[in-house]
């Protein structure tokens, strides 16, 4: 039930961080600054946590053995946070936040029907697509009303 929560609370985060970098692009008056600044802080922290992470660090010969395509995972981020700081401004919180849910859950069901990227293959059944289907609907009546 914990690992429930703890996802509940990051869509809170993400819905959070979009007000938060939204502001920080109209105090900055520049959108990749803004996102800069983002992940700026962001690694800091994280900095911070290593200092007090117990476990094992990877040495740096593991690290070049990593393939390169597993690295782009920065980059996607970079891309989410630029575009949040984009959109929002744009299409509002509520459209920007339905939309980018229902891609999220788009491209999870197809890489679970897959297994694509290490996800365990859950094949698609017609009550998964009904979700995905009433999802595009709720999208649709919070862009509409």
């Amino acid at each position: 039930m914990i690992y429930f929560f703890l996802a509940f609370c990051a869509g809170l985060a993400v819905t959070f961080q979009t007000g938060v970098n939204t502001q920080l692009r109209s105090a900055l008056q520049n959108p990749v600054a803004a996102s800069l600044a983002s992940f700026t802080v962001g690694t800091l922290v994280l900095f911070l946590c290593m200092y007090f992470y117990n476990g094992p660090l990877p040495s740096l010969a593991s690290l070049s053995l990593v393939s390169w395509w597993k690295w782009t995972g920065g980059i996607l981020g970079a891309f989410f946070v630029y575009a949040v700081i984009v959109l929002t401004p744009e299409i509002g919180p509520a459209n920007m936040l339905s939309l980018v849910v229902f891609g999220q859950l788009f491209l999870a069901l197809l890489l679970e029907h897959f297994g694509l990227l290490g996800f365990t293959l859950h094949p698609v059944s017609p009550l998964r697509l009904g979700g995905l289907v009433l999802l595009v609907a709720g999208v649709y009546l919070i862009q509409k009303y």
